[in-house]
């Protein structure tokens, strides 16, 4: 089973969150009805999903990705992949860069 890359945002903090799991939007549900507050997306609810992409079948490889675009610390950088998450080459570019 392939697993995701997913950003959200929240309206209410401004804030963005990167994750990785293979449901993106069963992952949304979770982080919107969270009920414990010392959960970092529960002090930030309600969250969008605003990209998500396929990146490996496997989970490793997920999670490099995902500290790639973390350590990349640009607001700049996780709206220019929302733009482009439906342009294969950028993002395929993004899981070469992450996982060499």
């Amino acid at each position: 089973m392939e697993f995701f890359i997913y950003i959200l945002y929240s309206p209410s903090s401004n804030k963005y969150y990167i994750g990785y799991s293979k449901d993106p939007n069963k992952r949304l549900k979770e982080h919107n009805s969270y009920q414990d507050k010392s959960k970092f997306t529960a002090k930030h609810q309600p969250w969008d999903l605003k990209a998500y992409f396929s990146v490996s079948d496997n989970a490793g490889n997920a999670m490099r990705v995902e500290r790639f675009i973390k350590k990349q610390k640009s607001r700049r950088f996780i709206r220019d992949i929302i733009i482009n998450q439906q342009n294969s080459d950028y993002l395929h570019s993004i899981i070469k860069k992450a996982l060499s």
